[in-house]
C-alpha cells in the first residue's frame, strides 16, 4: 500500500464522526448488568450486596482498592519541587567544552535516522535537535534527552492537525517500545513542526553540531507555593475522577478525564507562552509528571475505556 493510500485511510478513520456501536442500547444494558454483577468486598471474594463485608458491612467494587495509590499525594514533595534548581554547569556527561559529547551525538543521530528509515514514507528533516533541560542549566535526575525531528508539517498535508496527530501516534509508539538511555537519561523522540516557534532558551542542532540558541545561566526565583498548590489541586482532581469510577457512568468518567487532560495541556501552554519554562504553570505540569500523577490519569483512562468495551461473562 502506498503512503497516499495509508494517509487517506488514516484521514478517513480520524475524521469519522459516526456514533459507535458501543453507545447502543445493548451496550448500555451490558454495562448496567456488569455493574450489578461485579460488587465484591475486598476480602475472600465474598459477594453479598446486602450484607457486604462480614465485619464492617461495607461493599466495594472489585478491583477498586486504592492501596496502590496510598501516600501518592506525599510523592508531590521536595524531590520533585526542588528538581528545578539551576545547576552551575551543563550536564558533564552530555556536554564537553560547550559541545555535545561526540559519542552522544553519534548515537542520537543514528537513533533519529533509524527511526525515519522505519517509517512507511520518506521524510527529509530540516534539522535534528536537542532541547529541554539537558540543553540548559536546569537539568536534574528527572531530565530526558528530548530528541526533536524538525520538519514542515504542511509539506505532508494541508491539514496540519491531522499530520500532527499522525506524528504524535508514531512518536508515542516508538517511545513506548524503546528504553534507550544516554548516561542514565531516557531518550524521547518528538516531531516538531518547523513552521511553529519553539519556546526554549537552549536549543542545539545535533545535525550541524552547533548551538542554535545557547542557554544562559540565570538567577531565577521560583514560586514554590503556587507551583505546589496548582500541582496538588490537579492531583485532587485526579483522585476525584478515580472515585467517579465507582459511582458514575463510564462515558461521564471518560469525558471528565479528557477535560482534565485538556486543562493540563492548556495550563502548560499558557505558562510557556506568557512567562516561559519557569512559569508556575509549566513547573506545576512537570511536578505532576515527575510525581507519576499524569501516569495515574492515563491509567484511569485506560481502565475506564477497557470497561466500556468489556462484556459480562
Amino acid at each position: 500500500m502506498t503512503f497516499d493510500s495509508k494517509w487517506r485511510n488514516f484521514r478517513r478513520l480520524t475524521e469519522a464522526n459516526e456514533e459507535t456501536p458501543f453507545k447502543s442500547k445493548a451496550q448500555k444494558r451490558y454495562k448496567a448488568q456488569r455493574r450489578r454483577n461485579d460488587i465484591y468486598t475486598t476480602m475472600g471474594g465474598i459477594k453479598n450486596k446486602k450484607s457486604g463485608h462480614p465485619f464492617s458491612g461495607k461493599v466495594k467494587r472489585f478491583g477498586t482498592d486504592r492501596l496502590r495509590f496510598e501516600g501518592l499525594r506525599e510523592r508531590i514533595e521536595k524531590a520533585a519541587l526542588q528538581s528545578f534548581e539551576v545547576q552551575d554547569n551543563l550536564e558533564p556527561n552530555i556536554w564537553e567544552d560547550g559541545k555535545l559529547n561526540p559519542e552522544v551525538r553519534d548515537n542520537l543521530l543514528k537513533i533519529a535516522r533509524d527511526f525515519l528509515i522505519d517509517l512507511p514514507f520518506e521524510i527529509e528533516p530540516e534539522d535534528i535537535t536537542l532541547t529541554g533541560s539537558l540543553a540548559n542549566y536546569n537539568w536534574s535526575k528527572y531530565s530526558d534527552v528530548d530528541l526533536h525531528i524538525v520538519i514542515p508539517f504542511s509539506a505532508i498535508d494541508e491539514n496540519v492537525e491531522l499530520v500532527r496527530e499522525l506524528f504524535r501516534s508514531l512518536q508515542t509508539n516508538w517511545n513506548a517500545k524503546h528504553d534507550i538511555r544516554m548516561s542514565g537519561y531516557e531518550v524521547e523522540i518528538y516531531f516538531q513542526d518547523s513552521e511553529e516557534p519553539h519556546i526554549s532558551t537552549g536549543l542545539y542542532s545535533i545535525q550541524d553540531d552547533e548551538w542554535i540558541r545557547r542557554p544562559r545561566k540565570e538567577t531565577i526565583s521560583l514560586d514554590y507555593a503556587n507551583m505546589e498548590k496548582k500541582a496538588r489541586d490537579l492531583s485532587d482532581r485526579i483522585s476525584e475522577i478515580e472515585k467517579m469510577l465507582d459511582t458514575e457512568d463510564l462515558d461521564t468518567v471518560l469525558d471528565a478525564i479528557d477535560r482534565l487532560r485538556q486543562k493540563v495541556r492548556n495550563m502548560r501552554k499558557t505558562g510557556l507562552e506568557s512567562t516561559g519554562q519557569y512559569s508556575v504553570e509549566n513547573l506545576a505540569f512537570k511536578v505532576l509528571r515527575r510525581s507519576g500523577e499524569l501516569d495515574r490519569l492515563a491509567d484511569l483512562k485506560a481502565k475506564a475505556y477497557d470497561e466500556t468495551l468489556s462484556l459480562p461473562e
